[in-house]
């Protein structure tokens, strides 16, 4: 049986989803979470390798079992084999072809930013504070010069490489409620860091150090000096991934 589950969890604990050696991991978590379920080893796939201190709402995975339980006993049984930080929202058989990486046709990331010059205390793991005024407006024109089908090179931490750094960003929201900014990203891929690299790059816009002009002039540059700083991990969530 091939089985997806979608998982929330809170990053701070961990060097990323992706299974490493010597660094505890959500991947691997869930893989041996799985494993003492079961009784026997597992293969899980994500869809998204998040970095270090990166949370998800909505991160999708799958496995294939040969387990007599059903879909709901699995989801019963496994939030208590994990702990408190990582949670299985939901557990369902699906497709035997299914993956949950390369079957993803969209992905949305949400950052969330504290704009005051008062700390927020109990946020504080998953917001970047920023104590200077942003202009939002200004954000929000800039995030518009940088929706479409674009080579993003600029906007990510790849060095080299020969893999397509084109990707499509369908929406770029920009929300505000008082000091609590949130910007949301939705697109058909995103490259290592490009999120991060966007959201520090609308900020510097925000803080007027870049303005709406400049994007489409970051974007010919393929070059990563010119975009902005890469904002902090702990604000950033995937939020959703959507099938076709």
């Amino acid at each position: 049986m091939n089985t997806a589950i979608i998982l929330s969890y809170d990053g701070t604990a961990y060097h990323g989803w992706q299974t490493q050696r010597n660094a505890s991991s959500v991947q691997q978590t869930v893989t041996e979470a799985l494993a003492s379920l079961l009784g026997r080893d597992v293969s899980v796939s994500g869809v998204g390798r998040t970095d270090a201190g990166v949370h998800a709402a909505g991160q999708v995975a799958n496995f294939k079992t040969r387990s007599e339980m059903s879909c709901v006993e699995l989801l019963e049984n496994l939030n208590h084999y994990l702990p408190e930080d990582i949670g299985v929202i939901s557990i369902e058989e699906v497709d035997a072809r299914f993956h949950s990486r390369l079957n993803a046709v969209r992905k949305t990331y949400r950052y969330h930013i504290w704009n005051s010059p008062v700390h927020a205390v109990f946020d504080r793991r998953y917001t970047w504070s920023i104590e200077q005024h942003l202009d939002v407006p200004a954000m929000r024109r800039a995030a518009a010069e940088l929706i479409g089908t674009h080579d993003y090179k600029a906007f990510s931490s790849i060095k080299r490489g020969k893999k397509s750094t084109v990707r499509t960003i369908e929406a770029i929201e920009i929300e505000q409620t008082g000091a609590d900014i949130t910007i949301s990203f939705t697109g058909n891929g995103f490259l290592y860091h490009m999120v991060r690299i966007l959201t520090g790059t609308l900020v510097e816009v925000g803080l007027h150090k870049k303005t709406q002009e400049d994007m489409q002039a970051i974007l010919a540059s393929l070059n990563r000096e010119q975009a902005g700083v890469m904002a902090p991990a702990q604000g950033l969530f995937l939020v959703n991934v959507e099938y076709s």
